[in-house]
């Protein structure tokens, strides 16, 4: 997987890339590994996957990079599979057994459980992530067997089912699918449920199926990609404002457009709105985004006239 690579002459390219990533690799490996197939010249992730994770990882190239946070923040929606009786160090597969326990699950108190953990819940962030305490990942003191103190916080599960796959059977499973906010720990979710349910549990799969209005059924492969030509890779590649799809829309005529990306305030006749996809005239090429505030149109972040030319060339 990170064999030498011959260099490339790198290019801009500028989109969002819907991939479906593969097991064992890293969310950083896999943008690598599809920045070198398209020769793109700037890409980044919007979030992270686990390697244990598969589905759903939205890769951005040049223009789109400015507005990845926007994914970052969007809501989720995962699949995975919790073995019941079995508790992990890492509450995944990956981690040393620490626990077992015997399991006696019915369907009454699997439904119990889904109540208890749907809506506004707290969670304690595990030890083997990345959230940074003093400067240090978490995941790099618990490498070291040092275990540090962490506030809750709360997240939101949207909708959550739970679906009691095998009770009498050997390993018990069941089969969670959950639509969560940004922040949320489906291992620790999962460790909570098995918790509950007074059994213990971890992750023996993980897949994200949806995140922000992107789902499964758009991505493709990275199999898929390496079989592709060039033209066809590129034909992958969603628009840039396909990040914004829920911000309102402005266009703004040619004289207002160079003022506005400038930096400039435009004023007019918008209703206040927080999130705002901003056009220009007739060609309705990308500019950027804002806020409306009292009738001012105020810039956010802006496509340089660079990259703006770029994208009207790939156009044609």
């Amino acid at each position: 997987m990170n064999a030498p690579r011959a260099r490339v002459a790198r290019r801009p390219v500028h989109g969002v890339l819907l991939l479906d990533k593969p097991l064992g690799w890293s969310s950083n490996d896999a943008l690598q590994k599809v920045k070198w197939l398209l020769r793109a010249e700037k890409a980044g992730h919007t979030g992270t996957l686990d390697p244990l994770a598969t589905g759903v990882l939205p890769l951005c190239f040049g223009a789109a990079t400015k507005f990845s946070q926007l994914q970052l923040d969007a809501d989720k929606t995962y699949e995975a599979v919790l073995h019941l009786g079995v508790k992990t160090s890492t509450g995944d597969a990956e981690g040393e057994i620490i626990a077992t326990r015997p399991v006696v699950v019915e369907a009454d108190d699997v439904a119990r459980v889904q109540q208890q953990f749907t809506g506004k819940i707290s969670q304690l962030p595990p030890m083997h992530s990345a959230l940074k305490k003093d400067g240090k990942a978490l995941y790099e003191y618990a490498r070291a067997g040092i275990e540090v103190e962490r506030a809750s916080r709360e997240v939101q599960i949207f909708e959550l089912q739970l679906t009691l796959l095998r009770s009498d059977a050997s390993p018990p499973l069941i089969k969670l699918v959950a639509k969560c906010s940004k922040g949320t720990y489906i291992r620790t979710l999962g460790e909570d449920i098995g918790e509950a349910l007074g059994c213990g549990a971890h992750l023996s799969a993980l897949r994200r199926i949806g995140t922000g209005g992107f789902a499964e059924s758009q991505c493709v492969t990275l199999e898929a990609l390496e079989a592709m030509s060039e033209a066809q890779r590129l034909a992958c590649l969603l628009p840039v404002d396909s990040l914004l799809g829920d911000h309102e829309v402005v266009t703004l005529d040619a004289d207002n457009a160079g003022r506005f990306l400038s930096g400039l305030r435009r004023r007019g006749s918008w209703p206040d709105v927080a999130q705002v996809v901003v056009h220009a005239g007739e060609d309705a090429a990308l500019l950027g985004t804002a806020r409306v505030v009292a009738g001012e149109l105020i810039p956010g972040r802006l496509l340089s006239p660079i990259e703006i030319e770029q994208m009207k060339q790939n156009r044609h």
